[in-house]
Formats: C-alpha cells, structure tokens, sequence
C-alpha cells in the first residue's frame, strides 16, 4: 500500500509537485491580485488580444523581473471584466484553439476569487484551465456499514458522454461550485441529479472539511479544493442517475474500493476524497502507511500561498516597460 499511496498523491499534485519547478508559467494578474497562472501555449495567444491582456514585466522587491499577464486594469468592474474575458474565450472557441479544454463549453461559469473570497469574474468552467484558476467542488462520500462486509463505499461511474473522464469510476457523489450556488446547497442539489438521494437523506450530510491539490493535464492547470460530506447511507438505499451523467453506480467494501482508486479507471482528481475518507475513518494509519505523513500533507496543499509570483525571472539588461 505504502508505495502505491504515495505515487497516487504525486499523480494528482503533478504540478505542484513538478510544475513550479519549470519555471514556464506566468502569474494571471487581475486588479492587482494574482488568481492563477498562464501556460506558455496559452500565453501564445493571448499575446494576439494586446486590449485586453497584458503581458509585461515587472520589478519585484528582490529586484529581478517577473512576466505577469494582466487583464486590462481599465475594466472596473465585475460585469465589464467578465464580458471581455468572455469575448477572447469565444473568440478562441471559434478558431478552435484549447479544443481539449474549450470543447466542453457548458455555458456554465466558476467565480473566479482572490485570495480574499472576493469574486473579481466569472468565467465557463471548461475555460478555467487555461488561466490557471482555482476551482472549488463539493464531494460526498456515501457508505453503508454492512453487517457481513463491513464498511462500504458507493462509487459511480461517469457516463460515456460525459465531456470530461468519460467512463472513469468516480465518488457517489460530485461537482463544481457554479456561480449563484452555495457549497451545501450544490451539495444536497448534485446528490438529488446524480444519485436520486431525497432531500430528507440528503440534509444528513456531514462536512467533513476539504481536500486541495494542484492537478495538470494536456486540459490545462488544476489547482483545485473540494469541500467534502460523508454521508451514512441506509442498508437498503440504492442510488441511481437522474441527470443522465452517470451509467452505474457500485457498493465496494473498502480494501476493493483502495483497489478501484489504484486502478488507471478511476477518476485522477477524486482519488484525494476517497483517500481522506479512508484516513479519517482510520483504515489508512500510520501504522499500515509509511509514508503517512507525507500523503496527508499532498492532500491539503495550502493554495492560498502559492499564487505569491512564485516564478521569478532574473533580467540582465535592466527593466522591461510596456507590453512584450
């Protein structure tokens, strides 16, 4: 277990893990404050909408430079900033850039929050990726304590036309924290579309604190913290799909369900849920777990601190003004 546990925490933190130490991405600056990090290929194109974003380079107190890419900071306010943005993502849609990110377009938006909560846009969520953005989720954990196999765990399976991690084996229950949508309240919602829970089932859920992680695919860059509830299911409850995302749902036992989580069909970014179930509910130990330590910590990466203009560059011939 030991090995298998740890090589999966670096899975879903590759780039905390690995990215940073590149030193390719740039920090996406809007009014002032960094609320995520461009790709190189991404900031390829935005160089073409010089209006809206601007790339320069700035003095930092240790006296190197930074390449930052800034939303133009004349857009004042929330509606203006999020129009604009949405114009380039539109725009980029239709030249078929991003596709692997762009193509799921659900019309469907995340806030996009400084370090301080506050909303400074919204953004689709197949976009988000692109810029880096943190994204915020809700997770349920449904298990039933079985009286001949113990504690057991209700996966589902992602639908095969889902845009995202078709087919993956996922939690019972997830999804994104959408714009105008509480974080209990899209919690009691998804379980009502993915897994037909009633409402009177649904309100026992139980917060059960947060998992964060920074994920990276060929999509793009996932720095992303989900908001967990562990919800006892009775014996005789059997979920099923309402909203058409998901083909099935299964009730393991939870050495089968570890085994799922290890297994190239599930979902990368929900193992960190399954995991801190398993730790908080004492079947993965220090004792069975020697890399304990370090697993738990991958599983609670302080987001918060890491968009501080982590990459720096250092210039040789002096500062750099105006756009590149």
């Amino acid at each position: 277990m030991s090995s298998r546990l740890l090589e999966i925490a670096k899975k879903f933190n590759v780039f905390y893990l690995n990215g940073f130490e590149k030193n390719s991405c740039r920090p996406f600056i809007v009014c002032g404050q960094q609320v995520g990090l461009i790709r190189p290929d991404v900031m390829k194109e935005l160089i073409k909408y010089p209006e809206v974003f601007f790339i320069r380079d700035v003095l930092k107190d240790d006296k190197s430079f930074e390449t930052i890419v800034e939303l133009n900071p004349a857009y004042r306010d929330y509606a203006e900033r999020t129009k604009q943005v949405d114009t380039i993502l539109r725009d980029m849609r239709t030249k078929g850039l991003f596709d692997a990110a762009l193509k799921g377009w659900r019309d469907e938006c995340y806030e996009v929050l400084n370090i301080h909560n506050v909303s400074l846009l919204k953004m689709d969520r197949s976009a988000t990726c692109l810029f880096g953005i943190r994204n915020f989720g809700v997770e349920i954990n449904g298990y039933i304590q079985c009286p001949d196999r113990g504690l057991c765990i209700w996966l589902q399976q992602r639908s095969s036309t889902k845009q995202t991690w078709p087919n993956k084996w996922d939690n019972m229950v997830s999804g994104g924290l959408s714009v105008g949508y509480g974080i209990r309240e899209t919690a009691i919602k998804e379980a009502a579309e993915e897994a037909s829970i009633p409402s009177c089932l649904a309100e026992k859920i139980v917060s059960a604190g947060c998992v964060s992680f920074f994920f990276e695919s060929e999509r793009g860059l996932f720095p992303n913290t989900e908001y967990v509830y562990d919800l006892e299911l009775p014996t005789d409850f059997i979920p099923f799909n309402a909203d058409g995302e998901v083909q099935g749902f299964e009730l393991l036992p939870v050495a089968e369900c570890l085994e799922r989580v290890f297994s190239p069909e599930f979902k990368t970014t929900s193992c960190p849920v399954i995991v801190d179930f398993l730790i908080r509910h004492g079947f993965i130990t220090p004792e069975n777990e020697s890399h304990f330590t370090d697993v738990v910590e991958l599983l609670h990466v302080p987001l918060c601190k890491l968009f501080t203009y982590r990459q720096s560059k250092k210039m040789e011939n002096g500062e750099k003004n105006g756009q590149n």
